[in-house]
């Protein structure tokens, strides 16, 4: 069954052409025109990825990301001009997935939507299935994180680098690897991108994100989850 994709964007000529491309790629493809009803068609078309233009009237693709958040984790690209770091922090910061500026290319759009669907429909199972200790609950199996016994919000980006993490615990994952296997191919330079959510994931998880417990920084390399310290020889 063809993947579908839901395209919010209010440029009538720029929605009706990614859905034109998309649709002669194999996809399936829904359109809307604003916020209020890409929200709709969300619910009613359970797309398997959204793109979402942030600049509309009415309800901006900032909120409509906030709103999806609340209750879906459908994969959420960002098609936008609004280009700073502030607005691109304030994006990742709201569950979303992926960001592409404009004006892009399709080649470079469908290499993105590929690397979200197959992050979102799983890669490899390591022997690692969680981490348990008094303070931290990682069931990777029921995809639940609890910190002191609460539940703790992820995002679809968030719980993906964690489980990677920990999956691995103990061994040092470098930054490229996890580039590659958390956000897909092409980002392997994305490093700031990287460093952003541990911060995200330590301000959930650790009980003091600036002396952090779990996720532990190896300079130069990677990081590492676990909880005993980083001890690196001369």
């Amino acid at each position: 069954m063809a993947e579908k994709i839901l395209i919010i964007e209010d440029d009538v000529v720029l929605r009706n052409m990614v859905a034109r491309r998309l649709t002669l790629s194999g996809y399936e493809t829904r359109i809307a025109e604003n916020g209020v009803e890409g929200m709709r068609l969300v619910e009613t078309e359970n797309p398997d990825l959204v793109l979402l233009d942030i600049m509309m009237p009415g309800m901006d693709g900032f909120e409509v990301c906030r709103r999806l958040r609340e209750e879906n984790d459908v994969p959420v690209i960002f098609l936008t001009a609004k280009s700073t770091e502030e607005d691109i922090v304030r994006g990742f910061a709201l569950g979303a997935d992926d960001y592409i500026r404009k004006p892009f290319g399709m080649s470079e759009l469908q290499a993105r939507i590929q690397a979200r669907l197959k992050s979102r429909n799983g890669g490899e199972h390591p022997a690692q299935r969680g981490f348990q200790d008094e303070h931290l609950t990682i069931d990777l199996e029921r995809q639940i994180v609890l910190r002191d016994g609460q539940a703790v919000h992820l995002t679809p980006t968030e719980y993906r680098l964690l489980s990677y993490l920990v999956e691995r615990q103990d061994r040092v994952v470098e930054h490229v690897e996890l580039l590659k296997n958390v956000w897909g191919e092409g980002y392997e330079d994305a490093t700031a991108c990287l460093s952003i959510y541990v911060r995200y994931l330590r301000e959930k998880i650790e009980r003091d994100p600036k002396k952090p417990e779990y996720l532990h920084t190896v300079w130069g390399r990677g990081y590492r989850f676990g909880p005993d310290p980083v001890i690196e020889s001369g």
